[in-house]
């Protein structure tokens, strides 16, 4: 437990110093003035962090500072201190003959947290010295706190971001994915599968909400769908199964109930066909080749997991050579117009004039050209070109 006594008064430092050590503290620092402080933290004779190669911490856990001091005064040194965010959070405390209560209240305003008053109270000092360090002790204990959540966040993502399948590049087919969380952790996943030499399964989810809940949904989801997809293959089947599987989540309040909307299509290339089911889940869109018309998906269908029985209907669309299919989440039609608009007509609209020719980067540079920053949803689009 390391204390720091600044005043330009040795005398001062030196009564200061017994009454630590007369307490228990045996670990003091002493600085004569602001600058010399600056010095001792690692900062520029101005009070700022300095240039280049980032400055060593220094483990100085409580500041008593004098508010008189000549050049850089008490005020301005804990103003300095409370910028740096490598110091911000060690807790000052003012020592001072200055009775001005507008002078206290701009030293509490540039960041110091208490003050004591000269000539000074052994006591009163003490109490507030413990009190501080409990403070400085409970700041430590949830930076400390917040550091592991950040690591494991980051884990998390990494293995979230491991589940999502590499895009596939074949004589008959592309199938590649334009991925954007709104936070470090999603709630929206894609996958797909090949089933045999000439069928592949796709499928696009998104679960309720955003952040660590959702994305551990969404893991569920993805081991429940890699294994529907390779045994069911038939459209209906995998999502009855999913729904199935999402009514095993039980929770200990009763009140939550997760949900996710879904896409699942099987492509068939010797056929020429698209077998799909939609339920709850933004319609995909077909772009003719030959025409550049777009073609919407059908709407409908119940979102997984609200009830033990949903209704599933499957639709088929033809295919060929040279067309392009877009699979999206809700936080594309973001991008295109407000909740108030047809947000899937106005996407249709502007997916239109690039046909199905348009290479990917550009098509997803068209879409993502904004500042992604503040957007609330996670953004997922899966497009799947026949060849």
């Amino acid at each position: 437990m390391r204390i720091a006594v600044v005043d330009d008064n040795p005398m001062n430092v030196t009564v200061v110093q017994e009454i630590l050590k007369r307490a228990g503290y045996t670990d003091i620092v002493a600085a004569s003035s602001g600058v010399e402080l600056f010095g001792q933290l690692g900062l520029t004779s101005q009070g700022t962090e300095p240039e280049g190669s980032p400055a060593p911490d220094y483990d100085v856990d409580l500041i008593l500072m004098d508010m008189m001091m000549p050049g850089v005064d008490g005020i301005s040194a804990c103003r300095a201190i409370s910028q740096s965010s490598r110091l911000r959070d060690i807790p000052i405390i003012m020592v001072t003959a200055i009775g001005d209560s507008k002078k206290l209240a701009e030293a509490l305003d540039a960041g110091a947290i208490d003050y004591v008053t000269k000539p000074i109270n052994r006591i009163e000092l003490l109490a507030r010295i413990r009190v501080a360090l409990r403070l400085k002790e409970q700041k430590d204990w949830h930076k400390e706190r917040d550091r592991r959540v950040r690591e494991e966040l980051q884990l998390a993502r990494e293995v979230q971001s491991a589940v999502l399948p590499q895009s596939i590049e074949e004589d008959g087919i592309r199938i590649s994915a334009v991925f954007r969380p709104s936070e470090e952790l999603s709630g929206d996943l894609y996958a797909w599968h090949r089933i045999d030499d000439h069928r592949y399964g796709v499928a696009v989810i998104d679960a309720m909400g955003h952040g660590i809940s959702s994305s551990l949904v969404c893991m569920f989801i993805a081991s429940v769908l890699k294994e529907a997809m390779t045994k069911m293959v038939d459209p209906k089947r995998v999502i009855r199964e999913l729904n199935r599987r999402a009514q095993q989540l039980q929770f200990a309040d009763q009140l939550i109930q997760y949900y996710f909307t879904g896409l699942y299509m099987v492509i068939d290339l010797e056929k020429g066909t698209i077998d799909y089911v939609n339920a709850g889940h933004p319609p995909g869109m077909l772009i003719r080749g030959d025409e550049g018309v777009v073609e919407a998906f059908e709407r409908g269908g119940v979102a997984i997991g609200l009830f033990d029985e949903i209704t599933v209907e499957k639709h088929t669309l033809s295919i060929r050579p040279g067309d392009r299919i877009v699979l999206i989440t809700d936080g594309i039609l973001d991008l295109v117009g407000t909740e108030d608009d047809d947000q899937m007509k106005l996407l249709q609209e502007s997916l239109q004039p690039f046909g199905s020719s348009l290479p990917q980067e550009q098509l997803e540079a068209a879409l993502f050209q904004e500042d992604n920053s503040n957007r609330q949803d996670d953004r997922c689009l899966v497009m799947i070109d026949i060849r």
